[in-house]
């Protein structure tokens, strides 16, 4: 059904990429929300007046603070679309992340608002009322928010957006919160508990846990987030499937929103080789990785020395104490100079508890303890992968 439905609306609809196409998803989600979350809004408020109940009218409030975002997420993928100008020389496509955390905003300040009004009602209590039809509007209502958290989800897989996934995620925390509204009211009716203010407080807790939850996932890619660890080893086996070039390493990939992403990194290759050559080879693989993963890659030549006895021992050497350090520890930029220096870089997570002059440290006093003639230059990284 959702491939229908996007054939539909959206023409090429699996060139996610295409910040032209990621602009119809926002546009077709927008659109189907605010309008089916304006209706749920009449629908419930009518319920709410039936029943006198303010779990009942907080949750049609809900569906009101919904459209809202829906109407966020509508202007947030419009102008996520446009095209890179002067001032925006990457695009605009961070304007999405922004739109979700938009909604996130509002999920968390309907929560916070109905948990006040639920206060009140918990130390106010009134008598509530359910009527068949009341209850039929909230079964209707809870069946169309199952239908629109599905479609949203949905959504948010196939354009892989933060923002629709927000909007998902909203739609199932408003199916069960109108689903424990309906329940509360049905006890409520039935054994003449006053459980109104409670609910209503229960809810309030729901929405503001996923409120929480969509504003921590669009937070994190505004921030800066380590790419898939999967993507990575893809992308160094594209690299390294180039017999000139020995390793990879410094991989960073900068996130310009969906389908905007920079990508640098430094490919080890034989300090005798052709830079012609070396070159041409670089090239073709910045390509191959424009092709494949949409990325506007920056590779950088480092040359390694070859078929140096010292070299290779030393090199070896200094990845075994490296490790000593933290096993996930890495070394770069292996070079042997006059009078014996020793240089390189070691990569180390960031989970370790020393700084990056503790390090250093540690490397320097081990690799003077095992070659006391060695003069060692240590540059230190944190890692950029998981």
């Amino acid at each position: 059904m959702l491939d229908a439905i996007l054939r539909r609306f959206i023409p090429n609809y699996t060139q996610t990429h295409d910040p032209a196409v990621r602009g119809r998803y926002g546009l077709l989600a927008g659109g189907v929300g605010l309008g089916l979350n304006l209706l749920l809004f009449a629908v419930k408020l009518c319920a709410g007046v039936l029943t006198g109940a303010i779990s009942v009218t907080a949750d049609a409030f809900n569906n009101l603070s919904d459209a809202a975002g829906s109407a966020v997420t509508l202007a947030g993928f419009k102008l996520a679309s446009q095209r890179a100008d002067e001032r925006h020389p990457f695009g605009h496509g961070r304007i999405e992340y922004l739109a979700g955390l938009g909604v996130s905003m509002l999920i968390l300040l309907v929560g916070v608002e109905l948990g006040r009004s639920s206060l009140e009602k918990i130390f106010r209590p009134e008598s509530t009322a359910l009527t068949p039809l009341a209850a039929g509007l909230l079964l209707v209502s809870i069946g169309v928010k199952l239908w629109m958290g599905w479609f949203f989800a949905a959504l948010g897989r196939r354009a892989d957006s933060s923002a629709l996934s927000a909007a998902g995620t909203d739609a199932r925390s408003d199916v069960l919160a109108t689903s424990v509204v309906l329940v509360g009211l049905v006890v409520s009716h039935f054994f003449h508990v006053r459980l109104d203010g409670w609910l209503g407080l229960l809810v309030a807790a729901f929405i503001l846990r996923s409120g929480w939850g969509a504003a921590r996932d669009t937070l994190d890619p505004l921030l800066g987030t380590p790419p898939d660890p999967a993507v990575v080893a893809d992308i160094e086996g594209l690299i390294l499937s180039h017999p000139q070039i020995l390793g990879v390493h410094d991989l960073v990939i900068h996130d310009y929103g969906p389908g905007r992403r920079m990508m640098s990194v430094h490919a080890e290759v034989p300090a005798d080789g052709s830079l012609v050559e070396l070159h041409a080879v670089v090239d073709r693989a910045e390509r191959e990785l424009a092709d494949r993963f949409g990325l506007e890659a920056v590779i950088h030549l480092d040359p390694v020395e070859q078929g140096d006895p010292r070299s290779d021992r030393l090199r070896a050497l200094a990845e075994e104490l490296a490790r000593e350090v933290d096993p996930a520890a890495t070394v770069h930029d292996f070079r042997c100079g006059g009078e014996g220096q020793v240089a390189f870089d070691v990569v180390v997570p960031y989970g370790v508890a020393l700084s990056d002059g503790e390090v250093r440290a540690a490397l320097e006093e081990k690799l003077r303890a095992r070659e006391p003639d060695c003069r060692p230059v240590i540059g230190v990284d944190r890692s950029h992968v998981l």
